[in-house]
């Protein structure tokens, strides 16, 4: 038997179990040039683009040989022919077209994404009130792992579509506390204290410059207003711990946080001499 009678005895339905196993052959080849091809792009790659910005880049390759692959080598096997695809493809893409209107939004959302970059995966981020770490980025959507630890998946038009605040975009991230003292106390000597606990704290940034000052008379304190830089990624951790440093250096040096006071006067006074008085009414 020629090659052309193969062919022919193949593509034109010859043994059913033949073409099962040529359907499956062609996919373990295409597979297996996928994974070369993607393998070898991930190494040409690796020190010229972004990480997230990468696997999403190979994600499209991969999938387009598959598809490829499918279009031009299986339906053919199957005896499905290309072209007459293209006669049922308009019937059908005008169909899908509604059906899949989210898909595609999400599709194009994805590559939009892939060009401008505004998230990368392990950037502690806000989507849509979703907020935690960026796990992944896929074509279709992108996958959040809260601070709780649970993964969110949102779609990737809804991404891009909403404001995204990314908390360590920038190299430092400013935070505040508001530190109440005692009227009696010197806020002077109090601002010169906070002031040298930052610049001894070594996660402090010296530019931009921290600020401690005076931010208004409260109704029991003198409030201070404190504002200090740190990197981005360590921004929680000292966050969570510099206030206490500053309370218990504060009490060493004899100045007290303040706490809510009250002083009442009374309208009218009885003088007690001996014998119990009634006010009239």
């Amino acid at each position: 038997m020629s090659l052309t009678d193969i062919n022919s005895y193949i593509f034109q339905g010859g043994d059913i179990f033949i073409k099962i196993i040529t359907v499956v052959i062609i996919f373990l080849i295409a597979f297996s040039i996928s994974k070369i091809i993607t393998i070898y792009l991930r190494r040409y790659f690796k020190d010229k683009i972004d990480p997230s910005r990468l696997d999403i880049f190979l994600k499209l390759i991969y999938y387009s040989i598959i598809t490829f692959t499918i279009g031009i080598f299986i339906l053919p096997v199957v005896g499905i022919q290309p072209s007459s695809l293209l006669v049922a493809g308009g019937i059908v893409g005008i169909v899908l077209g509604f059906a899949s209107q989210s898909i595609v939004g999400n599709l194009i959302s994805g590559i939009f994404l892939i060009i401008e970059r505004p998230i990368r995966i392990g950037n502690q981020v806000n989507i849509d009130n979703n907020v935690g770490y960026v796990e992944d980025i896929n074509l279709i959507s992108t996958i959040i792992r809260t601070f709780d630890g649970l993964y969110i998946r949102v779609p990737n038009e809804k991404v891009f579509t909403n404001n995204i605040t990314n908390y360590v975009a920038n190299i430092g991230r400013r935070f505040e506390y508001i530190v109440g003292i005692r009227y009696s106390d010197d806020a002077s000597q109090a601002i010169e204290i906070i002031k040298d606990l930052i610049e001894q704290e070594p996660l402090a940034l010296k530019h931009p410059e921290s600020l401690v000052f005076v931010d208004n008379l409260g109704d029991n304190a003198v409030n201070l207003s404190v504002k200090i830089w740190a990197p981005a990624t360590e921004w929680y951790a000292l966050r969570t711990s510099f206030l206490w440093k500053i309370k218990t250096t504060l009490e060493d040096n004899g100045i007290e946080i303040a706490f809510p006071q009250r002083t009442i006067w009374f309208a009218n006074q009885f003088q007690y001499n001996g014998d119990y008085k009634k006010e009239e009414m």
